[in-house]
């Protein structure tokens, strides 16, 4: 007998886990790997942050928190997203999760279901298309062209729609291309939306990762019409180096807020208690610490630009956000599974499969790692290249 959903049996485990797992291993036998698998910023939680995780704990504040999260979070949030996104919500349309990546899981189980379909643009994040299918919709991905610097164009998105289209997911500044979505370019995409009422899940986790003077642009911020068609996702993982800590959040009409915490009532309960004290106080304090990271992976970004524009064999498309270099490897002529695995095995360089993100001919390679580790990294990835 089968025990398993088939909607369960047919999900494709997390490739990035699964190389970044194998890295791992390979690193605690004392081999000298080079990994530009993680999506994990390798700076350490800032320290007034973690203090006001442990003055919670010390405060007791270890029990249950409301499903949505704690007002004063909630709350913060909510003023962050009008000073910074130009974003005016009420706290109760702000749902704290366990994680960006539960906020995104979330959001679809309570709009999407058997018979929808949701348009995700590719190259996209590993886990959208799973999430879809576990909702029992269907995942309609839409391959975008480099030429366009990855990103959907309005034709491309109006092309996709189908009488079941329900939901597009939109990732900017995306992972893995770095793509970052202009005013102009959301506007366009907008419109399109607007016509066919169609939700836009708006994933935001990278937002302040941004380079060449690149301005971020939230899809609700638009105008008021598609603010009511849009769940903005964010977190605290990346921009604050926050990954353990699993604190996320929504902000969308109050009747999809809603039923996302009714969801998340039924299964975490809340988001833990004193990680969200830990995340007001990322929200409220000191914000230089975010200008420097950004200014180191900027550092890092134009040195691995600068020496894989050189690299024979492979193309690149320059990142303007988020801390990925989408690597093009078509000319190589393996899988890019088969490329990844003989990186690792024989030049110990773990990166991340173009499958993983429906783009095969292609790898990731993080720049969230120290410059050491880039530099010895590429010299090998560029051996590599040569004898292919």
């Amino acid at each position: 007998m089968d025990f398993i959903a088939s909607n369960i049996a047919e999900l494709s485990p997390s490739v990035t886990l699964a190389i970044t797992s194998e890295a791992n291993k390979l690193k605690a036998e004392g081999v000298d790997v080079c990994s530009f698998g993680a999506g994990e910023p390798d700076f350490d939680t800032p320290d007034f942050i973690k203090e006001a995780a442990i003055q919670a704990l010390r405060d007791g504040k270890t029990k249950y928190t409301p499903s949505s999260g704690i007002m004063e979070l909630r709350e913060g949030i909510a003023e962050k997203l009008l000073l910074e996104n130009d974003l005016e919500y009420k706290p109760k349309q702000v749902v704290v999760n366990c994680g960006a990546k539960h906020s995104c899981f979330l959001a679809i189980q309570a709009c999407c279901e058997p018979g929808d379909e949701v348009i995700i643009p590719a190259p996209y994040w590993t886990s959208y298309p799973e999430m879809v299918k576990i909702a029992g919709a269907e995942p309609y991905v839409v391959q975008t062209k480099a030429e366009n610097g990855w990103k959907l164009t309005p034709e491309e998105f109006e092309g996709a729609i189908s009488g079941r289209t329900k939901m597009l997911i939109l990732n900017s500044p995306n992972n893995p291309t770095g793509a970052v979505y202009s005013r102009e370019e959301l506007e366009a995409l907008a419109e399109v939306a607007l016509t066919e009422d169609i939700l836009i899940l708006s994933d935001e986790i990278y937002e302040k990762l941004v380079y060449n003077e690149k301005k971020h642009v939230s899809m609700a911020s638009i105008s008021d019409e598609i603010k009511k068609l849009t769940i903005t996702v964010n977190g605290f993982s990346k921009v604050y180096s926050m990954t353990g800590w699993r604190i996320g959040y929504i902000a969308a009409p109050y009747d999809i807020a809603n039923a996302i915490a009714t969801i998340q009532s039924h299964t975490t309960s809340n988001p833990t208690s004193f990680a969200q004290y830990g995340a007001l106080a990322a929200l409220t304090g000191d914000q230089s610490f975010v200008k420097d990271m950004v200014e180191e992976y900027d550092m890092r970004r134009q040195y691995m630009m600068s020496r894989l524009q050189k690299i024979n064999n492979v193309t690149v498309v320059e990142p303007e956000g988020a801390f990925y270099f989408l690597v093009g490897t078509e000319a190589i002529g393996l899988t890019s599974m088969n490329l990844t695995e003989k990186l690792l095995s024989r030049y110990q360089v773990a990166a991340v499969p173009g499958e993983a993100f429906g783009f095969e001919a292609s790898l990731r390679l993080s720049y969230a790692t120290g410059l050491d580790v880039i530099k010895t990294g590429l010299d090998r990835f560029e051996e590599f290249c040569l004898a292919h």
